[in-house]
């Protein structure tokens, strides 16, 4: 029995096949990071519907509040994100405005925080000043304070359950107020909490305003996500689209018959003169093309009717339309 030795190109292949070559238990011994410390985390794109959603609060909490306080308000979404209860709580500022909220038919409870820097120039132009004042003011909200803010509070939760209003009908009601956010024991420390971060301003005056609502219960309703998403991807009705129609019918386009001829210079078109002659190049025979709104729609000719000049359709133009010159009217011109 003869030994046979491999070439080096023999080799080289060898190893290239070995490097190439995937494991077939690669997708089974592969694993994902999961903290146990964290169960109720929601999926990412859940979290992404809950942006669009808070937007759409952002943009109605906006209106509602120029109306409520008579003058120019923004209110712009600033991130969506989840935090553990005891992360949420230590970002808030010492002392604010927090108040708990009940979100039936659903158990627990939300947290809805509004900064100092907001709240004491909303109660000066809801107590008829202008809210330009230029004190700082950090104290705590007196308790006729606060009673002053239920209107806000009820402009604000309406808002949030209209938003809400695609997902699920949560009715948001305030259960108790506080100032201190380490007094809160709504959610255990470790619990995960969706919290939304909202930039409001009025004037010059600007703070920010956040809703924590529990993942869990989020997490509930990730079905309604799911239905509400398939709901957009669905065809519109008949009744929609004879709607629609009905809706544009009275809508004016241009219409243009062009003779599209040849081109002149810059430097020619400047030396032009009363009485010059310019050779548009194209035969009387060759069809003219009517455009609706720039868009080429049907050949057409030119045609006298009365004392004005009107275009007589003829076929419509193929999406990817033939060549107008034929080498009989080449031949012509």
């Amino acid at each position: 029995m003869t030994e046979r030795i491999l070439s080096q190109e023999e080799i080289d292949r060898v190893f290239k096949e070995l490097r190439s070559r995937k494991p077939a238990d690669v997708a089974e011994r592969s694993a994902q990071v999961y903290d146990f410390r964290r169960p109720d985390r929601i999926a990412k794109d859940q979290l992404r519907c809950i942006h669009l959603l808070h937007e759409n609060f952002a943009r109605s909490l906006a209106s509602s509040l120029s109306a409520y306080l008579r003058a120019y308000v923004l209110v712009n979404l600033i991130s969506v994100e989840q935090l553990s209860f005891l992360e949420f709580a230590q970002c808030l500022p010492t002392p604010t405005c927090l108040a708990t909220l009940g979100m039936q038919p659903y158990e627990g409870s939300a947290l809805l925080e509004i900064n100092p820097a907001l709240v004491f120039p909303i109660l000066e132009m809801l107590l008829g000043g202008t809210g330009k004042s230029t004190n700082r003011v950090t104290r705590e909200v007196t308790e006729i304070e606060q009673c002053v803010l239920d209107g806000l509070y009820r402009i604000i939760l309406n808002d949030l359950k209209e938003a809400w209003q695609s997902v699920a009908n949560i009715n948001f009601t305030v259960e108790s107020q506080e100032t201190e956010p380490q007094m809160l024991q709504m959610l255990a420390p470790s619990e995960a909490l969706t919290a939304v971060s909202l930039e409001v301003r009025i004037g010059d005056a600007s703070g920010i305003m956040n809703i924590g609502m529990p993942s869990i219960v989020i997490k509930m309703l990730r079905q309604r996500f799911g239905q509400q998403w398939t709901l957009r991807r669905t065809q519109p009705s008949d009744q929609d689209q004879a709607r629609v129609l009905r809706l544009i019918q009275a809508s004016e386009l241009p219409l243009d018959v062009r003779l599209r001829g040849p081109s002149i210079s810059l430097r020619d078109l400047l030396e032009i003169q009363a009485g010059d002659v310019l050779a548009l190049d194209y035969p009387v025979s060759r069809p003219k093309v009517l455009e609706i709104g720039a868009k080429k729609k049907f050949f057409c000719q030119v045609v006298a009717l009365g004392n004005k000049r009107a275009a007589l359709l003829g076929e419509k133009v193929p999406e990817k339309r033939p060549p107008l010159e034929s080498p009989a009217e080449l031949a012509e011109a």
